[in-house]
């Protein structure tokens, strides 16, 4: 059963450009410039009119942008959550802009030792991520250590949680690594490892989507009975100013958006691609979190019930509830 029929996130890729070379990800290998700040201040008016409460301001690194303290002022002056993951390499010179404009601060953090983290990760970013958790503590910010877990550093899991989170009193956001243009996963993790995971979840100041845990077990999106949502819950705008359907990593469509997303977004193309969401053949065993977590959300079956404490603990840790309302 439908609860939601509005999109209720926004992808907002600001630049494909990144200054990372992560094994697992290719967005930082296509030429890109970078979103107008025009056109944000257009589109976001559009997405708050579609429905949308929640901004991912993303990339590529979206640090790069010179502009992003502006686009985050606009967006927290239209009153959204607003989120932005880095990889700490340029937070330090740019925290105190970005304060207080933040609402999900993920600082992206694989292992406690530097040259395991550095490798996956391309660049020699761990001690600036250890920098940046100083800066923004001692800005009053809340960030958050978001851990992609594959089956090679799934034992470093507990040494970021001992030695770096808790120690700083943060939130650990454990994120199931996924595949795509067979990039991502190159051992897949393991059923003992997805219980470990799943027992991972329940720790104090510890954040697992328990749904992605199950659709893991269960191989997948299902292009038979798709559970994936991406056209109708999420928004994606690339820095060409696009509307991109049915999600990033498929792609199939970038429509020019022009001033009129919302007409747009109501257009007769985007309906098409919301009717063959989780359907077309790549779609079969999809596990991209940044489409099933909103996926989730919109619709009741036993996914949203298992998405349901995880997203309740979130909220209370971050108080993010309260913008809602």
């Amino acid at each position: 059963m439908r609860l939601v029929n509005h999109p209720v996130l926004c992808n907002y890729y600001l630049t494909y450009r990144c200054n990372a070379k992560c094994g697992f990800c290719d967005i930082w290998e296509r030429p890109s410039g970078y979103i107008d700040l025009e056109d944000v201040k257009s589109n976001l008016a559009a997405i708050k009119k579609l429905g949308v409460r929640v901004i991912d301001f993303t990339g590529g690194e979206p640090l790069l942008h010179p502009q992003l303290h502006s686009i985050l002022k606009e967006a927290k002056a239209q009153k959204f959550i607003t989120t932005v993951t880095t990889n700490g390499l340029l937070y330090p010179k740019k925290a105190n802009q970005l304060a207080g404009l933040v609402d999900m601060l993920h600082f992206s953090l694989d292992s406690s030792i530097p040259e395991q983290h550095n490798q996956m990760r391309g660049v020699n970013c761990f001690e600036y991520i250890l920098q940046s958790i100083e800066i923004a503590k001692g800005l009053g910010e809340r960030p958050d250590i978001l851990f992609t877990v594959f089956a090679d550093n799934f034992y470093q899991i507990a040494p970021v949680y001992e030695q770096i989170t808790r120690p700083n009193d943060l939130l650990l956001i454990l994120n199931p690594a996924f595949e795509y243009n067979g990039l991502g996963v190159n051992e897949s993790l393991t059923n003992q490892q997805l219980k470990k995971l799943k027992a991972w979840g329940k720790k104090s100041k510890v954040y697992l989507n328990d749904a992605f845990i199950e659709l893991r077990k269960n191989g997948g999106n299902s292009t038979k009975d798709p559970l994936c949502k991406a056209a109708s819950s999420t928004i994606v705008i690339s820095p060409e100013n696009e509307l991109v359907l049915p999600c990033y990593h498929l792609g199939k469509e970038n429509l020019p958006i022009d001033g009129n997303l919302v007409e747009l977004y109501q257009s007769k193309a985007v309906q098409e691609a919301i009717k063959m969401e989780g359907k077309w053949p790549e779609c079969e065993g999809c596990t991209i979190n940044c489409y099933m977590q909103p996926s989730f959300a919109v619709e009741l079956n036993s996914y949203w019930w298992k998405a349901l404490p995880s997203t309740l603990k979130y909220n209370y840790y971050k108080q993010t509830w309260k913008q809602l309302f």
